[in-house]
């Protein structure tokens, strides 16, 4: 059965006041002496977010519960602007067509991945970004500036680039893409509890969410 996924965003008021935390995984491994050999299992990150710290009022409340239901809990994932991390660029600045290098041409490839990438020296990597907000995408080969819904098609659900034929990028012209983009995410519970009384009173409830890696 296929992942079920509701193209909707989570209510941005609510999520720019989220809780974040990112998870690396890494296997440590102590030796009878004391010293550690040290492994990353996992290249990349993955996002946690609680939106409790989000709710203002108890129509954020009724939101989140509005939301929980059209998702089915845990069942589909669906669009979360993370309040840390949400911009092929710098958090105070404005996206660029040159931001994020994709790849570089061969003459023949049509499709790039949209992706972003972090870290630096000998630990880097690239994060797959897979919803790109519609209408932010800008595109280049070589600095030059590609008009997205002509030259290049972009498809929404899966970040994928598709050039279209005069417009493929030439042997060893960088593509390079900004972008303003959600994570794809899930509800990381299949309950909701919260006490209306309590939250009224500045008790604010935990409400968990996680971001699906693809």
């Amino acid at each position: 059965m296929p992942s079920c996924f509701v193209d909707e965003i989570f209510p941005i008021g609510i999520s720019l006041g989220a809780s974040v935390r990112v998870e690396k995984r890494s296997q440590v491994n102590v030796l009878l002496n004391g010293t550690e050999s040290r492994n990353a299992v996992w290249k990349g990150t993955r996002r946690h977010f609680d939106i409790g710290s989000g709710l203002r009022t108890t129509d954020d409340l009724h939101k989140v519960l509005s939301f929980f239901e059209k998702v089915g809990g845990r069942l589909c994932g669906f669009r979360f602007r993370d309040p840390m991390d949400h911009k092929s660029c710098a958090y105070d600045s404005n996206p660029a067509a040159t931001d994020a290098l994709l790849g570089k041409g061969d003459g023949s490839s049509r499709f790039f991945q949209l992706s972003k990438p972090f870290g630096s020296g000998g630990h880097t990597w690239q994060r797959k970004i897979t919803k790109p907000v519609a209408g932010t995408v800008m595109v280049a080969v070589s600095g030059g500036q590609k008009n997205v819904g002509s030259d290049v098609l972009l498809d929404p659900l899966t970040g994928v680039l598709e050039f279209q034929p005069g417009h493929i990028p030439p042997q060893n012209h960088e593509v390079t893409a900004g972008f303003i983009y959600d994570t794809h995410t899930r509800f990381d519970a299949d309950h909701l509890e919260v006490n209306l009384l309590h939250f009224e009173a500045g008790q604010v409830p935990s409400i968990p969410l996680v971001e699906i890696l693809t």
